[in-house]
C-alpha cells in the first residue's frame, strides 16, 4: 500500500523555526512601543461588502443565520478603539474566500495595527521601521500612485480622460489590448494596470510604499483635505509582492455607510451577492472612533520575502492542500 505523505507539514522544519523568530520579533517590536496585542472573534455576524472580498460563512447547530469567518480584524479592533483601548495590534488567523495561487492561501496570518493620533505619513515611518526591525529590509521608499502612473504608462491616473489614456497605453500590449479596449470602468483599468504592468515593473530591492490612492478606490480610507480626487490610503509592496494595506482612518458614521451603499452598488455590478454592512462598526463609529491610521500586513508573505520562497505553501505549517 502507498504511503501517503500528505500528513507532513508544507514548511520544513526550519522555516517554521523562522517563523517563529519574526512572530517573536512582531511582538517585541510593538511592546517596545507599548502597543497593546489584541485578540478578537475569528467568527462574526457579519462579514464585509468590498467588492474584492468574500467570506467564508459556517452556520452554529440549531441556528439559521450564517457566520462569517472574518477577512480582517478590522471592524473588531475599531470597536476596541471606540471603547478606549489605546493603540493595538493583532497577529492572528484571517480568511478569504479567494483565489488559490502560489501568493494565495484561504487561511493565512494578519498583521494589524492601529496608532492613535498617527497621520498616513507617520503610519508608512513605522511601517518602514517594523520591515527594518523584523527582516533587516533596505529603508523604504515612497511615490503617489499619480507619478507612478505617469513614470510608467504616461498616464495621469486623476485625469478627466483617464479612461482613453489607459485603454490606449494598454493597447500596446498584445495580451491586454482586446481587454482594455472593451473595458469602461476606471477602476477596473486601474486595477489592471497596476497589477499586470506596473506592479512587475516596480524596483525589487527596496521596499515601496505607493501612496495617495484614487478617491474611488479609498476603501476605509479618509479622503486628502488638500486634493479631493485622491485618498488618505497607501500599499507597500516588496521583492514583487504587495505586503500591506493602510489607511488614515475614516472616523465618519455617515460616510461610512454610504461607502456600504457604494460596496453593494459596485457588487451588483460584478454580480456578486450584496452583504449587509455591519451596523455594529457604525455604532462605533457614531459613539467615536480616535483619530488615528491603521494598516494590515500579510506575515507569510513577509516570510516569502525574507527567506526567498516562491510559494506561499514552502512558509505555512499546513497549506490549504494539506489541512
Amino acid at each position: 500500500m502507498q504511503r501517503s505523505s500528505e500528513w507532513q507539514p508544507s514548511a520544513t522544519l526550519d522555516v517554521l523555526t523562522a517563523r517563529a523568530a519574526l512572530f517573536a520579533s512582531i511582538r517585541s517590536f510593538f511592546a517596545d512601543r507599548k502597543v497593546l496585542e489584541v485578540d478578537t472573534p475569528l467568527l462574526g455576524h457579519f462579514g464585509v461588502t468590498d467588492p474584492h472580498l468574500s467570506n467564508l460563512r459556517t452556520h452554529l447547530q440549531g441556528q439559521s443565520q450564517s457566520l462569517a469567518l472574518q477577512t480582517s480584524p478590522e471592524y473588531a479592533m475599531k470597536r476596541l478603539l471606540a471603547a478606549g483601548s489605546g493603540c493595538i495590534y493583532q497577529l492572528g488567523k484571517v480568511f478569504r474566500n479567494d483565489e488559490l495561487s502560489r501568493r494565495h492561501n484561504p487561511e493565512f496570518t494578519m498583521l494589524e495595527w492601529y496608532r492613535i493620533g498617527f497621520t498616513a505619513a507617520q503610519l508608512i515611518d513605522e511601517v518602514d521601521a517594523l520591515l527594518q526591525a523584523t527582516v533587516q529590509a533596505p529603508p523604504l521608499q515612497q511615490i503617489t500612485y499619480q507619478q507612478l502612473f505617469i513614470d510608467v504608462l504616461n498616464v495621469d491616473p486623476l485625469a478627466e480622460d483617464a479612461i482613453c489614456a489607459l485603454q490606449q497605453a494598454l493597447g500596446d500590449s498584445p495580451e491586454l489590448a482586446d481587454w482594455a479596449r472593451q473595458e469602461d470602468d476606471l477602476d477596473t483599468l486601474l486595477d489592471g494596470a497596476m497589477a499586470l504592468v506596473i506592479e512587475p515593473q516596480l524596483e525589487r530591492s527596496v521596499p515601496i510604499a505607493v501612496t495617495h490612492y484614487p478617491a474611488s478606490q479609498a476603501a476605509l480610507a479618509q479622503l486628502c483635505p488638500a486634493d479631493s480626487r485622491v485618498a488618505l490610503r497607501f500599499e507597500v509592496f516588496y521583492q514583487g509582492m504587495e505586503l500591506a494595506n493602510g489607511y488614515q482612518e475614516l472616523t465618519d458614521a455617515s460616510e461610512q455607510a454610504l461607502r456600504f451603499t457604494q460596496d453593494n452598488q459596485r457588487r451588483q455590478q460584478l454580480g456578486k451577492p450584496e452583504q449587509q454592512g455591519d451596523p455594529r462598526l457604525l455604532a462605533a463609529l457614531q459613539h467615536g472612533l480616535p483619530d488615528c491610521a491603521g494598516v494590515a500586513l500579510g506575515v507569510d508573505r513577509l516570510l516569502m520575502v525574507h527567506l526567498k520562497r516562491e510559494q506561499i505553501a514552502e512558509v505555512l505549517p499546513f497549506a490549504i492542500d494539506r489541512a
